[in-house]
């Protein structure tokens, strides 16, 4: 039985703040059962938590990379001591496995802190030099200044570290709006964040309903970058709200990931990778395999393989470390994709397992595979974002990548072979911001997250994730001394000089 807890609305100026919204409930997506009350914050409290976060900046904006450095290394040693807290959290209002959350989610996020923590001093530039001969230019990469980040609810620990992180690292600081619905873990972390030494005001929480709250973030004419990761249809809003005021903009958006396997992949491994693809966390994964593009020669067994691993999967408790698969993060959003299913179903599309709702409480929903899908069906070309792969194959290697290329998202993909021409040739071709060879879903820290078209812009993770987050400023001085110079006399004639 979960216990039902107070929760602030938020974490302002390093400490918890007290939303003026309405009441609201934390729900477990598992149980059905309540699991904290909290009142939300509103958009009149973004300003107040803006005006802190822009006080707070200008210090740790001004601190020494090893001086950011130390306080991060200490967030990361304070998480690591909490990893079982912030496991238990993230299960308890997203419905995951445990299982996922302790051996992915919340490493993962402990890894990505440590990594920043390096990556604060160590910011790459142009060399300086006289690349004019009459004067020295310098490159300086200064924070961005106020970061205001949305982020959603499928990994909601993991998407608050992906933001905040590179933001704090750059010299940044945040006023973040997580999903109402999974706010316990972007809570804990700002709690945390605090008490490893961050500055009051440097990061900061705001609980609230994104029409409220992440409206007001979005066109806040004091926040310098708007981050966002969701949906297409809300980060096309948010870009939309941000540009009144010309702000700057990082979007992460939905994916419809292809996974092309080619006649000469291992069956065996494409078969293991497709289902690990596209059941983890549910489905719930902008990444996530869900459009297997299958060589002619290998349709059938594939099917039959991954019909054969879906139906082993366990679905069931996620606080059960044998649990494989938890429950999907709403009734409403369970039945988006029973319906999506069905319609699939009508339309000609082959059920080979899963695709019926199950009896009980929770918003648990089975892995599923439809084969036989036809390419201009909504069920191909529309983000399911639940335990669902469709199946469908290609005539030769150029139909092949055609289809992994048909779609607008070009967030990830995968492509599986025995033959490295084959795989450069994928790697060159599909139009994505991540292309695996002969794996799907593995991410690192080093390496960079985004995707191309409705996929969204601008990176996640990496150094390359700090762009986001820092100006570029050239500085330009004068090495001659010289009061009256040559180029002058281009734009004026001093009377009686000689030219």
């Amino acid at each position: 039985m979960s216990t039902i807890t107070t929760v602030p609305s938020g974490w302002v100026d390093g400490a918890p703040s007290s939303g003026s919204g309405l009441d609201h409930t934390v729900i477990d997506p598992a149980t059905d059962a309540p699991v904290a009350n909290l009142v939300l914050a509103s958009g009149s409290d973004v300003t107040s938590a803006v005006a802190h976060a822009a006080r707070a900046q200008h210090d740790w904006g001004g601190a020494t990379p090893a001086e950011r450095s130390a306080v991060l290394h200490a967030f990361a040693r304070l998480l690591d001591a909490n990893a079982d807290l912030l496991a238990s959290e993230e299960v308890s209002h997203t419905g995951k496995a445990i299982r996922l959350a302790t051996e992915f989610d919340v490493p993962g996020s402990i890894d990505n802190v440590d990594f920043f923590a390096g990556v604060a001093r160590n910011l790459d530039g142009k060399a300086s030099a006289e690349y004019s001969g009459e004067h020295t230019s310098s490159i300086r990469r200064e924070p961005v200044g106020v970061v205001g980040s949305i982020t959603p609810w499928n990994y909601p620990l993991q998407m608050a570290v992906w933001k905040v992180l590179p933001a704090l690292a750059a010299g940044c600081s945040v006023v973040l709006k997580p999903a109402e619905i999974t706010p316990l873990t972007t809570l804990t972390l700002a709690r945390l964040a605090t008490e490893a030494g961050l500055p009051d005001g440097v990061f900061n929480v705001l609980v609230g309903t994104g029409a409220d709250v992440g409206a007001a973030i979005a066109g806040h004419p004091d926040i310098d970058i708007v981050t966002f990761t969701g949906s297409t249809a809300v980060g096309r809003m948010v870009m939309s709200q941000a540009a009144a005021n010309g702000t700057r903009v990082q979007l992460e958006l939905g994916g419809k990931a292809p996974l092309v396997v080619f006649d000469d992949a291992d069956l065996d491994a494409a078969i293991q990778g497709a289902v690990a693809g596209a059941l983890i966390n549910a489905g719930q994964d902008c990444t996530a395999a869900t459009r297997a593009i299958v060589a002619p020669s290998l349709y059938d067994d594939f099917v039959t393989g991954v019909a054969d691993v879906m139906s082993s999967v366990r679905v069931g408790d996620p606080r059960d470390p044998d649990t494989d698969m938890g429950s999907l993060i709403s009734h409403a959003h369970r039945d988006k994709v029973a319906a999506m299913v069905e319609r699939a179903r009508a339309a000609g599309g082959r059920v080979v397992t899963g695709g019926v709702l199950p009896d009980g409480p929770g918003s648990f929903y089975p892995p599923t595979l439809i084969a036989d899908v036809a390419e201009d069906s909504e069920i191909y070309r529309d983000e399911v974002f639940g335990p669902v792969l469709t199946v469908s194959t290609f005539t030769d290697d150029d139909d092949a990548l055609r289809r992994a290329n048909d779609t607008v998202y070009g967030l990830a993909a995968s492509a599986w072979t025995r033959d490295v021409y084959r795989a450069q040739r994928a790697s060159r071709e599909i139009k994505a911001g991540c292309v695996w060879i002969n794996d799907h879903i593995p991410i690192i820290s080093e390496m960079p997250h985004g995707g191309v078209g409705a996929s969204g812009f601008g990176k996640d993770m990496s150094a390359y994730s700090l762009d986001e987050y820092l100006t570029v400023k050239h500085v330009m001085s004068d090495i001659t001394g010289v009061a009256r110079k040559p180029w002058h006399r281009t734009v004026f004639t001093n009377p009686g000089e000689v030219r």
